[in-house]
């Protein structure tokens, strides 16, 4: 089965900064915002005359270029060196003439053609043979000629439709040997209506290694650019941490979740509607793999959690669960055909459609002996490639005699068909590391005398793994399984690894020999007390990866051991939930240790004095709530990943952090007593920081200049780092509920998200419009904030809740896609006021306090619906949408709530619905306030319908709020691209 590809960027763009960074690609990119395409941004890359690997990267991770040939953009070798990579890996390349002609480019005359001499200047001539054959290249494919445009905003619409277009038409390759792959996605389109406004849930129902999640994967390739976000959480069900409770399972769910489709890692949230509270408004695809129950609720529970026009997908085994979740639009994926069943195994045994003439019986007689499971024809077929007819006739006569012929023992042919020291690697995945980084498990694996990267090769090869596009290590559960049933067949003696609880406790309390034994995996939640003596493991003197765990929620300790275990002397891998003593045993080397893993432990401390910790890659001490200090780590140097989660007791971090210069992935989230980070230590590889709810922590130091992501949230930090302006790679900071941080000098230039809300910050630095990717602003409950400065045209969300002492704000804001909440700002004045009110955008809602309509509204009512007549012969088709305005009053006898939804249907006059519902999360308001939002009048296709005649009707199902009046607005397409136009010339 194929895996997925996905892209991390929609587009990359290759353009000259001097000439259009901040006005042609400025507007660009405002407008490639607002159509939800992701466009890779390379501040902070350092240029130089050869070009950056993190650009290399990005080429290689964005499925459109767009090459912008502006005059300078040949005087720069970086810029052509960069055309030259595009050109190499790039399927679909877009270029833009910007104020040059087309031939200048082709034949390099012109300014054009003498910036190039002057870059050619000490090149070799093979240096200039790849320009120049680049740039006639380039020069020949259509594009856009900005020198025929009398509108320079009109041309960037093009643009962004054209790009649009190509990356709904441009299907990924990764899928290619999928057979079949084109009726499921039809017969699913058919179910998801993407043309529809209204949220959707689609299951896809089939059993275990029928291919449900390729196809899923192969869904998210090809929609994902039609949505603001998306994101793909694999192996839900599988992937559980078991040692919370249910709501803490929920909280677990909805924070992995919200990490993925916002594309930051470690977020943390506080209560069960976050999801919602983040995604009401944005148009989602969200795909969730094998999933159970209480996935579901925690997910996808209700469909008002997310924007319009979102779609989530469930794949399960299971259709009651459907049912039970009332998801009525499911997808049952069959069996594929004889014939289909016949090229899915050719397409793995010979790497093509069907089988040489010479073997196609051979092929033939297999498949019918395999059944029609996709899976278990993709193990067997790739079982037998390159093999001979003689090897072929043996695995037939194994097939003819297995009087089953179940799933398990075709996937099984797969396993028998490795060499020895393929099988244990394949062991080694099944049980300690499925969904592990593949160079940690390299790392696991360096003194096992396996050639790990040949054997993991072969795996993918063969079908038994793959390898996904972060670099995790992947199995399927129907292969895990193989794996667990392959080690129960052995001989007693001859395991290598031990995974029966019964069978460990054995060999722990008895006198048995085990020192063939390279790995225990030790569920513990079934068995009944067992005391462990000292000398326990000292048999085991091979032993490498131990892993102690529980399947199911249970707090009491069922393996007591004593005070100094002497643990077998070349661990690698240590994963022991909830360890029961104070402190680690006297007797554990840490020498070959590569990963430490000791959640929910009752540990103290670790161990004294300096160790040999060269080996040691990743370490978890979340929830040891014991933890009171950390141990030197001075000799960590290869540390990666320290997640020290709500580790309450937590004082502060040793000063020999500062050797950590491989670290980059910091989670001390919840380390409530934590007072101190030692400072200037710079960690050169730290990417994310997360110290949300590290109440004492007064400062935070210049720990990294390269964090991409920090979180503050819940501390006491009274200020930001000075040298913070000039940490080039943030693009998250959260210091929300951080009441004592009351200034902000400056912010960072890169920024995308930043969340501000309810800190004492009296001022926002006029800098901010400055920050031209800024996307997302909360500064919701900063009482004591009094103005608002000019903000950037890039940004979407702004929220200014409960500002209490906002009095002016800059208006108009530049951009044709906001959303403002200025919910209980009751001290804007009339300025603001008016300024948000004629704020003119294509897209977006706004709320503020107030008690009336404009008075220039032409179509209003008293009450909670209006039905708007047009007088003549004026279709409504000649309308490009709308703006309403409502004026709501609040339910105090409600329920306490702090968010609501609000519904808009819209019916034509025979009862016909001309668009689905869109439907906006307004904070509560605690006095009557005035409501505005757009939305496009899509289907115009259907205005026939409606006639001259449209009814709405606005509703509030949690009552927390009445509608008390509202209005109507129309817009012509000329005035909405007159407005757009505005907008990108700012």
């Amino acid at each position: 089965m194929a895996s997925a590809r996905t892209w991390r960027y929609n587009v990359f763009p290759s353009f000259h900064g001097g000439d259009i960074r901040k006005t042609f690609l400025s507007h660009l990119r405002k407008q490639f915002n607002s159509n939800g395409i992701t466009m890779f941004d390379d501040q902070g890359i350092e240029r130089s005359q050869t070009i950056a690997p993190a650009l290399i990267q990005a080429i290689r991770e964005s499925r459109i270029s767009i090459v912008v040939l502006s005059k300078n953009y040949a005087s720069s070798s970086w810029c052509l060196n960069e055309l030259v990579e595009i050109l190499k890996c790039k399927d679909v390349v877009m270029p833009i003439f910007y104020e040059v002609d087309p031939s200048d480019v082709r034949k390099q005359t012109g300014d054009f053609g003498k910036a190039f001499k002057n870059s050619c200047k000490s090149k070799t001539k093979e240096e200039r043979q790849r320009w120049i054959q680049a740039l006639i290249f380039v020069g020949n494919i259509a594009g856009e000629h900005s020198l025929k445009w009398e509108n320079e905003a009109d041309m960037i619409e093009k643009i962004a439709k054209d790009v649009s277009d190509k990356l709904n038409a441009t299907p990924s390759k990764d899928f290619d040997a999928f057979v079949g792959l084109e009726f499921h996605i039809r017969e699913l389109s058919s179910l998801l209506y993407l043309d529809y406004e209204q949220v959707r849930i689609v299951g896809i129902c089939g059993p275990a290694g029928i291919g449900k999640t390729t196809i899923a994967r192969a869904l998210q390739s090809l929609l994902s650019s039609n949505f603001q976000r998306s994101c793909f959480m694999e192996n839900v069900r599988g992937s559980l941490n078991i040692g919370l409770d249910e709501y803490g399972l929920k909280l677990d769910l909805q924070e992995r979740l919200l990490s993925k489709i916002m594309n930051q890692k470690g977020m943390r949230i506080e209560h069960l509607g976050t999801i919602r509270d983040r995604l009401h408004d944005q148009k989602v695809l969200i795909i969730l793999d094998d999933v159970n129950d209480l996935d579901l609720y925690a997910l996808a529970d209700q469909t008002t959690w997310f924007g319009p026009g979102s779609r989530i997908i469930v794949t399960t085994e299971d259709n009651e669960l459907l049912q039970k979740h009332d998801i009525n639009n499911v997808y049952h994926v069959d069996f594929p055909s004889r014939k289909e069943a016949l090229e899915i195994f050719c397409r793995c045994a010979f790497r093509q459609s069907s089988a040489p003439d010479t073997i196609l019986k051979l092929a033939e007689r297999v498949t019918e002996l395999c059944g029609n499971l996709p899976l278990g024809l993709c193990v067997i077929g790739s079982s037998l490639h390159g093999k001979t007819e003689d090897e072929w006739e043996i695995l037939i006569r194994r097939l003819e005699i297995s009087l089953d012929r179940d799933n398990e023992a075709q996937l099984r042919v797969g396993y028998d068909s490795l060499h020895e020291n393929e099988q244990a690697l394949f062991l080694s995945i099944a049980v300690f590391f499925n969904y592990k980084d593949r160079q940690l498990v390299m790392a696991m694996l360096l003194d096992s005398n396996l050639d790990v990267e040949y054997g993991l090769r072969t795996l993918a090869n063969k079908s038994l793994i793959h390898i996904s596009r972060n670099e995790k290590i992947v199995m399927h559960n129907l292969l895990q399984h193989v794996g667990r049933q392959a080690i129960q067949r052995q001989e007693p003696w001859k395991r290598h690894i031990l995974i029966d609880a019964d069978e460990i406790c054995n060999v722990l309390e008895n006198d048995t020999d085990a020192r063939i034994v390279s790995g225990i995996s030790f569920d513990i939640s079934r068995i009944g007390e067992v005391f462990l003596s000292e000398r326990a493991f000292k048999r085991l003197c091979n032993l490498q990866f131990l892993r102690v765990f529980k399947t199911g929620y249970d707090e009491k300790n069922r393996v007591r051991i004593p005070e100094n275990m002497e643990f077998p002397p070349r661990l690698r891998l240590l994963q022991w939930e909830a360890y029961p003593r104070r402190s680690l045993s006297l007797k554990l080397n840490l020498e070959y240790l590569v990963e430490l893993d000791m959640e929910g432990s009752l540990l103290e401390k670790l161990w004294d004095g300096t160790q040999p910790l060269a080996n040691l890659k990743k370490m978890s001490l979340s929830s040891s709530w014991y933890l009171k200090k950390l141990p030197d780590l001075s000799n960590a140097t290869n540390l990666e990943e320290l997640d020290l989660r709500a580790c309450q007791n937590l004082v502060e971090l040793p000063s020999s952090f500062s050797y950590l210069h491989k670290l980059k992935y910091l989670n001390m989230m919840g380390c409530r007593r934590l007072k101190e980070v030692p400072p200037h230590i710079n960690l050169k590889s730290l990417e994310l920081v997360n110290m949300y709810g590290c109440s004492r922590l007064k400062s935070f130091p210049d720990i990294s200049t390269n964090i991409s992501s920090l979180d503050i949230s819940y501390t006491d930090v009274e200020e930001l780092p000075e040298s913070m302006t000039m940490w080039s790679r943030l693009r998250t900071l959260e210091i929300y509920k951080s009441r004592n941080l009351k200034i902000v000098t400056h912010v960072p230039l890169n920024l995308t998200y930043l969340d501000l809300s309810e800190t004492r910050i009296e001022k926002i630095p006029d800098d901010i419009k400055n920050v031209h990717g800024l996307q997302i602003l909360f500064l919701g409950g900063c009482r004591k904030l009094a103005s608002l400065p000019e903000l950037p045209g890039s940004l979407l969300y702004l929220s200014a809740n409960e500002c209490e002492s906002l009095e002016s704000v800059s208006c108009p804001f530049n951009t044709s896609y906001m959303e403002l909440s200025f919910t209980n700002c009751f001290k804007l004045n009339q300025e603001a006021r008016r300024g948000i009110i004629q704020q003119s955008f294509s897209h977006g809602w706004a709320s503020l306090p107030g008690r009336e309509l404009p008075t220039d509204l032409y179509h209003r009512s008293t009450g909670h619906s209006i039905t708007v007549r047009l007088e003549g012969k004026t279709p409504f088709s000649a309308f490009f949408g709308f703006k309403v305005f409502l004026v709501i009053s609040p339910n105090h006898d409600a329920e306490e709530t702090s968010n609501s939804p609000l519904f808009c249907p819209r019916i034509g006059k025979i009862g016909c619905s001309d668009d689905e519902t869109p439907i906006y999360i307004i904070p509560k308001p605690r006095a009557e306030h005035l409501v505005m939002f757009h939305s496009d009048l899509h289907n115009k296709e259907k205005c026939h319908e409606v006639g001259n005649e449209i009814l709405f009707e606005f509703s509030n199902i949690s009552d927390t709020y009445e509608i008390i009046e509202c209005g109507v607005r129309f817009y012509t397409d000329e005035q909405v691209k007159s407005v757009k136009g505005e907008m990108n010339m700012k």
